[in-house]
């Protein structure tokens, strides 16, 4: 039997590999994601040792950049979509259209053409995917303001490269000074996209909306919890390429509309909790696979084009997307997280270079400098979201001067206001245990808030007339806001325990006699959340066994 596959061989190395260069990278203090870029370079054909296969690689990392938009989209509704509209078109399409000037103007110096420069440009303008949802989860950002305008900005840089892929074959010959090029060869391509585009966005709303809740809901009574999950990867993975090969949809954009159409549904959060594990792992191999395409000479061979190239990328999209999110009355702290977000590129750079190169529009030597590009400003942007981060910090910091604001001077958003109950249980989640958790306190007629980040269950708690406060309880500020020092105890519902270790902790320090009751899967979790702060540790397995053993009499072992 062969045991040295390519596929196994590409996974189980690119996975340990990046395990290992990621446990170096943040002991060192960096980000894991420059280990997983590491892992790759040594995995690709230009230094020696071992070689993975580049085409499977790809098409694994497709696969995480599916999974990934499909979870984005279950925290993300039609409604946050639309809400953003007004800044995520005009922004994204003045970024686009500013990078690839810069990119026409270094093709020009490079002797490439209007064609190569165009190709150059589009290629520098969009932001991977993966990164900046990445680094939004990392700051649990995505259900704020700031979150929706990058996502939506996001949303409309994809929109933008598909039919920048379906017109380009159209034009090349235009482009290369060949003619033969008329105007219907032009339309025609671009009215057929933006037809399929509405299409698929029609379909998913009416057709969509009804049979995918429909279907998971029919699922989960079954019972059966591998066939829950089976169906969420099912939901996402066929959605997405069926909007490719139906509607020549981007897969990232049909996994989106995917879960945005069951962010509706009150099985949202379990199905995101579901597809958690495998969305990470194929995430690392999108890191890794993009390490592969680099060769690393460049930097020897094409020092200053690579250095302009990364300029582009860095400061001249970044200024772009700062500036016009000022422009638009936004405070600096949203403008500063949309340039961070967007300084760097990914997967539909690759693909829009490749299609220039098979098309001659490109040379080979602009192929590289996108793919070096394309690693510097990934290992790069953690680095401009540390600044970010203590910018954001120091202004929040910075006490509000006394007196009529400025009419002229953008407002920063202040933090939430802090509530007004005492004696009270804060509530965090209120999932499928939190729900019974507050049904209860309410027939006891105890004082209750809730904290919960999922905007359709926090409107449904509004429309119950209990306290919520919206937003992550790790995140800053939030614990606070529930007034958790004077509260009478906190209860910890959510079923991550990491996260749930770490807002134990926070309680912990704002409030050192506060009772905290959390809960857990495994030993391994009660332990870590007892070390966190955490009084009692509430594991379900033990509580169905106690119960179970109540019912037949066996107290004495209970």
């Amino acid at each position: 039997m062969e045991h040295n596959t390519p596929l196994i061989s590409t996974v189980v190395v690119g996975l340990v590999l990046a395990f290992i260069l990621g446990v170096v990278a943040q002991r060192i203090r960096i980000s894991p994601l420059v280990g997983y870029l590491l892992a790759g370079v040594l995995m690709g054909p230009f230094t020696p040792g071992y070689v993975a296969d580049q085409g499977l690689a790809n098409e694994l990392a497709e696969i995480g950049i599916i999974l990934l938009m499909f979870g984005v989209g279950l925290h993300f509704s039609l409604k946050d979509l639309l809400s953003v509209k007004n800044i995520a078109i005009p922004g994204a399409v003045v970024q686009i259209a500013v990078a690839t000037v810069l990119g026409i103007a270094l093709g020009e110096v490079m002797g490439w053409g209007l064609g190569g420069g165009l190709v150059f440009g589009l290629a520098l303008s969009v932001a991977s995917t993966v990164v900046l949802l990445r680094a939004l989860q990392e700051r649990r950002l995505l259900d704020s303001e700031r979150g929706r305008i990058a996502i939506g900005w996001l949303i409309v840089e994809d929109l933008a490269m598909v039919l920048t892929l379906v017109l380009l074959p159209a034009i090349a010959p235009l482009l290369k000074g060949q003619g033969g090029g008329d105007l219907s060869a032009l339309v025609t391509p671009l009215l057929v996209t933006l037809g399929k585009v509405a299409g698929f966005v029609i379909f998913m709303l009416v057709v969509g909306r009804r049979v995918i809740p429909a279907m998971l809901h029919y699922v989960a009574h079954t019972g059966s919890r591998e066939l829950f999950r089976l169906a969420v990867f099912a939901i996402s993975l066929g959605v997405a390429f069926g909007a490719a090969v139906v509607f020549d949809v981007s897969f990232a954009l049909g996994a989106f509309f995917a879960g945005m159409i069951l962010s509706e549904s009150e099985l949202s959060q379990r199905a995101a909790n579901e597809t958690l594990p495998l969305r990470d792992a194929f995430a690392v191999l999108f890191f890794v696979s993009v390490g592969m395409l680099v060769d690393p000479s460049i930097i020897l061979r094409d020092p200053l084009p690579l250095l302009a190239t990364v300029f582009i990328i860095l400061i001249g999209k970044s200024v772009a997307a700062f500036g016009i999110v000022r422009l638009f009355g936004y405070p600096q702290s949203t403008a500063l997280t949309i340039s961070a977000s967007l300084a760097q590129i990914g997967e539909f750079s690759f693909i829009l270079v490749g299609l220039g190169v098979s098309l001659a529009l490109l040379p080979d030597r602009g192929r590289d400098l996108v793919l070096a590009g394309a690693i510097i400003s990934i290992m790069i942007n953690p680095v401009f979201f540390a600044i970010l981060d203590r910018m954001v910090a120091k202004e929040e910091a910075e006490p509000q001067p006394v007196g009529p604001p400025d009419p002229a001077k953008p407002v920063v958003r202040d933090p939430p206001p802090v509530s007004e109950l005492t004696n009270h249980v804060v509530l965090v989640g209120h999932g499928r245990v939190g729900s019974v958790v507050s049904t209860a306190l309410r027939a006891a007629s105890m004082p209750f808030l809730v904290i919960e980040d999922t905007p359709g269950v926090v409107e449904r708690l509004r429309e119950s007339h209990v306290d919520v406060i919206t937003g992550n309880a790790a995140a800053p500020d939030m614990l606070q806001a529930a007034n958790i020092g004077q509260a009478r105890g906190l209860l910890v519902a959510i079923p991550d325990a990491f996260e749930g270790g770490q807002i134990v902790a926070k309680a912990r320090a704002l409030a050192p006699t506060l009772p905290i009751i959390a809960r857990a899967h495994s030993d391994e979790e009660v332990a870590h959340l007892k070390y966190h702060g955490a009084n009692v540790v509430i594991m379900g397995e033990q509580e169905i066994a106690k119960a179970m053993l109540l019912q037949i009499g066996a107290t004495g072992v209970v």
